[in-house]
């Protein structure tokens, strides 16, 4: 079983700033790729940002120059530093992994809720 806990979520001003953090644990031999999801409501979940084993990051064009990811392969974590904060930034953020070992799955998060107010 593989369990991620997400934190930093709440509520802000536009302008901004929080971090969300993310730490997998459980039976977890190799991560491939971790990532930021979020979901408006009334709307689809969409990719914000995710990072591979080897760092190489991919961004949502919503949110490039103002959102950072980062992950602690040793810890098993991933972060997402979001600056500049809109009101449209307002969503349940979910914390996304995918493992290749010993196969290819998928894991989520329980989300947490990020509020930005105008």
């Amino acid at each position: 079983q593989v369990q991620l806990v997400e934190s930093g979520g709440g509520l802000v001003q536009a302008g901004g700033s929080l971090r969300l953090s993310c730490a997998a644990s459980g039976s977890i031999f190799s991560i491939n790729r971790m990532g930021w999801y979020r979901q408006a409501p009334g709307k689809q979940r969409e990719l914000v940002a995710s990072i591979t084993s080897s760092g190489s990051t991919n961004y949502a064009g919503s949110v490039k120059g103002r959102f950072t990811i980062s992950r602690d392969n040793a810890k098993n974590m991933v972060h997402l530093q979001m600056n500049s904060l809109k009101s449209e930034d307002t969503a349940v953020y979910y914390c996304n992994i995918l493992t290749t070992l010993p196969k290819v799955q998928e894991f989520w998060g329980q989300g947490t809720q990020v509020t930005v107010s105008s």
